[in-house]
């Protein structure tokens, strides 16, 4: 029987996130399953502001009566709640109002990005801004039918953060057409090995410690963000090379010999799955995301110390295992059924 979906998102095009990559594939399964996608996102409103510390992300204002609108017209049949923006405040509010069921996904780890702001803070004051911000994501899902986690580190700090919501586990994939292992085609005047970073140039992604690590090639940061103009003044002996998507992003991946992973910060990381892929070993802190993923010697090494696990990694790595293992356990055609479910 088919569907009409309708996901609300504060995260959409043209930003490139894991959020955006996310609902991307999972409206291309669920279309593939004949059920109708619909995405409310900024794009849908005519009063936006910038994000404070993110101005190319854009935040609504006053959504209410427009969505509420929107949400008339489509007569869904299922409503996702995707982010505890203000559209996704204001999605939850229509729902609570109107007795309408929907499910939301915990994707990003707000309480940390948010407390990170005030990292100079002294600690008690430090605390009592993450335990409100903690507050805060709690109150937004405690309606929610499922909550939608990626993995089994993260429905345990749920646990542990006391939410009440049942939690649906929604994996992630790869793109297999694109990212799969070929031949190093772009950075050969570098100096070897090649350590790569991709993501988000920003604060919370914690880049500095990639770039402070002991190595002895060249590094390589793929991104953009608030954060480029500073890192690239800082850290002139690195590469930068902005956004890259695709074909070409997957060139990168196979032109490396390591990636780096150096957030604390993440849920998942898509990014690693996709350098694995490509077979490129992982190194990365044992921290939520890594650690759920990294799961076996052969895909990458897990270390407090970012240059002992990339030597590691390289030592270890098995491409053939380690894109079958890839293959294997994240598909998007999967993350779809999931979808489905939970809903």
């Amino acid at each position: 029987m088919s569907m009409k979906v309708l996901i609300i998102s504060d995260a959409w095009h043209p930003q490139i996130n894991g959020v955006v990559r996310t609902y991307e594939h999972i409206r291309k399964e669920l279309n593939a399953m004949n059920h109708q996608v619909e995405i409310i996102s900024p794009a849908n409103f005519n009063f936006i502001v910038p994000m404070p510390f993110y101005p190319e992300i854009k935040l609504v204002i006053t959504p209410d009566k427009r969505l509420k609108r929107i949400i008339k017209d489509y007569k869904p049949d299922k409503i996702h709640i995707a982010t505890e923006g203000p559209l996704g405040w204001a999605g939850r509010k229509y729902c609570l109002n109107n007795n309408m069921r929907y499910t939301t996904c915990y994707h990003t780890q707000f309480p940390d990005y948010i407390a990170k702001r005030f990292a100079w803070l002294p600690k008690p004051l430090y605390n009592i801004v993450h335990s409100r911000a903690v507050n805060a994501v709690k109150k937004f899902h405690d309606q929610s039918v499922n909550i939608m986690v990626s993995t089994q580190s993260l429905k345990d700090q749920l646990v542990k953060w006391d939410f009440k919501a049942p939690t649906k586990f929604l994996s992630r994939g790869v793109d297999f057409s694109v990212f799969y292992p070929s031949e190093k085609t772009i950075l050969k005047d570098l100096k070897q090995p090649i350590a790569l970073f991709v993501g988000r140039l920003s604060t919370e992604k914690n880049i500095e410690a990639f770039l402070d690590m002991k190595w002895s090639g060249s590094k390589v940061v793929v991104g953009n963000g608030p954060a480029r103009n500073i890192l690239e003044n800082k850290y002139t002996k690195a590469l930068f090379v902005g956004k890259k998507t695709g074909a070409e992003l997957a060139d990168y991946y196979r032109s490396s010999d390591i990636f780096v992973f150096p957030s604390k910060t993440d849920t998942f990381g898509i990014v690693l799955i996709e350098a694995i892929a490509c077979g490129l070993p992982v190194a990365a802190y044992n921290v939520m995301g890594p650690k759920d993923i990294i799961t076996h010697d052969y895909l990458g090494a897990l270390d407090d110390d970012l240059s002992k696990a990339a030597y590691q990694a390289i030592e270890q790595v098995e491409p053939i295992k380690s894109v079958q293992h890839i293959k294997d356990n994240y598909s998007w055609k999967t993350a779809g059924k999931q979808f489905i479910d939970a809903l």
